[in-house]
């Protein structure tokens, strides 16, 4: 106990520290959103990667997803490195960043308000990033209270609280540059922890052949009738294991708090750089969590899914570890759950700040009263987090990967095209943006309550996000051709800023000499 103790206020003091030496970068709004787009390869790609992964992914997805489909959840994690990560860099990366600035937008909603020259557009972004953020923020604690009361054996609620508090410390303090470093610390930690964890998980079981053979010889007449399905390259449900693959690769396409990451990179060479590490990163954790989840029913003695709920495989799968391996999971998690909870509120509070209160409410805010606010919002988004998982706790709501599903299916179905297409295509058109967010957002929450009305394959709601997603990039193109299009000077205007010359040194680019 002594040792998981001492190794948790380590790593509490470490990150408090860095949030308190980063405020000379907080001071300004572009200083406290973006780190004053001044920031390198590897502090954005660990910023990407962390936030992406959580305790979500951890305990919730990998729980559920390797019960379900066996070994072959390892593709969703497969999936993240490949489309989730370096897709998404070589594809938004570079236009992001340089449209971004270009438009002087910190924000999702204040690009869309600028990139299509509409305040409504701007004004719906804002209210479907505030729906759907603070659900899914709240969905973070729920993985990482199970983990600490295997270890520690204390109370949810004040587990909850130890981890709200301490993250809006160092948001509050340090704003993007202390979620950027501490996100470094805790992706270095993400990455040996998984390795020792997987390692110590199979050594358990004989080693990873050992294993692999006790999978196949598992049976559920429910799933399949097939012998082995668990250990098979594709599972027992080849179809709905490719929604989880779109839903959790090409959703981080569409999430704001995922696509902020490339508006503060520093440079073209950071954004090369990043791809690769962002890419490595995610082979190594999100493969390492789905393929540590696909050896959960060789626990299926002791854990009672259908009483305890998916959620409760990892922790059960880790709680024969020994002492330090369990501390150094319950850090893993901890980091993870505390750097994608960073992102999320900053993006809530920058959000409701820059586009709603300065635009609607306080249009003569100063610079130094904008980032006052948007402190204050950081402390009330994670209190309204806190509320919300300590809700959904006591009421046993639903599993993490449901309320997961529906905040990030919302928010990507609605954002990924209109976002995309906005950064490629100029013919697309205001309506083809509002198409897309209305779709989505009725879909998703449809799915809430009227569920049973759905085609089977779509009451899911990782199958309806994916849905979405797919939808939208049918949606956006096929409404723009067919509405009115948008103002010549005002695309061109935008789309000025690819057009422009730069001066580069000649180990970059040879040049177009004659």
């Amino acid at each position: 106990m002594a040792i998981k103790l001492g190794l948790l206020l380590v790593f509490f003091s470490v990150m408090v520290a860095i949030g308190f030496y980063c405020r000379r970068h907080a001071a300004d709004v572009n200083g406290f959103v973006l780190g004053g787009r001044s920031v390198g390869p590897w502090l954005t790609a660990f910023a990407y990667g962390t936030s992406y992964f959580s305790a979500v992914v951890f305990v919730g997805y990998a729980g559920q997803f390797g019960w379900k489909y066996g070994i072959a959840a390892t593709w969703a994690g497969i999936g993240n490195a490949i489309l989730g990560s370096l897709l998404a860099w070589a594809v938004l990366g570079r236009r992001t960043r340089i449209m971004t600035q270009h438009l002087d937008s910190a924000t999702m909603p204040q690009f869309f308000g600028k990139r299509f020259g509409s305040p409504a557009l701007k004004l719906a972004a804002s209210v479907i990033i505030f729906l759907f953020l603070i659900p899914y923020t709240a969905s973070l604690y729920n993985g990482l209270s199970r983990l600490f009361g295997m270890a520690f054996h204390i109370d949810y609620t004040l587990c909850v609280i130890v981890m709200a508090v301490l993250t809006g410390v160092y948001v509050i303090a340090g704003g993007y540059m202390a979620t950027a470093i501490n996100d470094f610390i805790q992706g270095i930690i993400m990455l040996f922890g998984i390795c020792a964890v997987i390692a110590a998980v199979l050594h358990s079981q004989g080693g990873f052949m050992a294993a692999l053979e006790g999978l196949a010889r598992v049976e559920d007449p429910a799933v399949s009738q097939a012998p082995g399905v668990f250990a098979s390259f594709f599972g027992p449900d080849p179809l709905n294991l490719l929604g989880v693959v779109v839903l959790t690769s090409l959703g981080t396409w569409g999430l704001p708090q995922m696509v902020q990451k490339f508006y503060a990179i520093k440079s073209e060479n950071a954004v090369h750089k990043g791809m690769i590490i962002s890419t490595v990163f995610a082979l190594v954790v999100a493969g390492g969590c789905y393929f540590l989840g696909g050896f959960g029913r060789l626990y299926g003695d002791q854990v009672d899914v259908a009483a305890q709920g998916y959620d409760a495989i990892i922790p059960t799968m880790l709680s024969g570890l020994p002492d330090l391996l369990i501390a150094i999971v319950v850090i893993l998690v901890l980091s993870a759950s505390m750097s994608t909870l960073s992102s999320l509120v900053l993006a809530s509070s920058s959000t409701l700040t820059l586009d709603f209160l300065k635009e609607k409410v306080c249009p003569n805010m100063s610079d130094r009263q904008q980032v006052t606010v948007m402190r204050l919002l950081v402390v009330v988004f994670i209190a309204i987090s806190v509320v919300l998982a300590i809700i959904q706790y006591r009421s046993n709501v639903t599993f993490i990967a449901q309320l997961m599903g529906v905040s990030w299916g919302a928010l990507a179905g609605a954002f990924l095209a209109p976002f995309l297409f906005g950064l490629y295509w100029k013919k697309t058109t205001k309506a083809a943006c509002a198409v897309s967010f209305f779709f989505s957002t009725v879909v998703m929450l449809a799915n809430i309550g009227l569920n049973h009305l759905f085609p089977a394959i779509l009451r899911s709601p990782i199958n309806a996000g994916a849905f979405c997603m797919l939808a939208g990039l049918i949606l956006v193109p096929l409404v723009s051709l067919f509405t009115r299009k948008p103002d010549a000077a005002l695309v061109d205007e935008a789309f000025s800023c690819y057009d422009q010359r730069v001066l580069v040194r000649q180990r970059d680019a040879l040049g177009d000499s004659e």
